[in-house]
């Protein structure tokens, strides 16, 4: 799998260099690297921003788990260099970016019965006030 992977990738950034010359080629790979970096150092701002969408009740485990993959798959594939590379790491950032769209739009799941008890029951304490008196009956 990786023996096609890298020469598909050798393929399409010949290509794209031939077609957008070789200052735009180095370009896109050192633009595309710092973006890829910059998310990398920013993760942990989106690890805890889905997070508390999964707090919330917005995103449930399994999105949480596929949306910070696919961020972290998605940056680390754009400091790749490398047409095919960046076009799946792009493909990967904007399923991560679906799902938080999908968790800001989505109300909060908040459960008010939770951690409450029957309600037919009453909860008392009963407190001795006169312990220290004797009762001489």
């Amino acid at each position: 799998m990786a023996i096609p992977f890298f020469f598909l990738e050798l393929y399409l950034s010949l290509k794209t260099g031939e077609t957008i010359g070789f200052f735009w080629s180095v370009v896109w790979i050192v633009m595309s690297a710092i973006l890829g970096v910059t998310l990398l150092r920013h993760s942990p701002v989106a690890v805890m921003g889905n997070m508390k969408a999964m707090q919330k009740g917005k995103l449930n485990i399994k999105k949480f788990q596929d949306a910070s993959m696919s961020y972290f798959v998605g940056s680390i594939l754009l400091i790749i260099p490398g047409v095919l590379s960046d076009i799946l790491g792009l493909l990967a950032l904007s399923y991560t970016f679906y799902l938080q769209f999908i968790a800001k739009i989505t109300p909060e799941q908040t459960n008010f019965n939770q951690n409450k008890g029957d309600d037919n029951v009453i909860d008392v304490e009963i407190i001795d006030e006169h312990s220290d008196r004797i009762d001489h009956t």
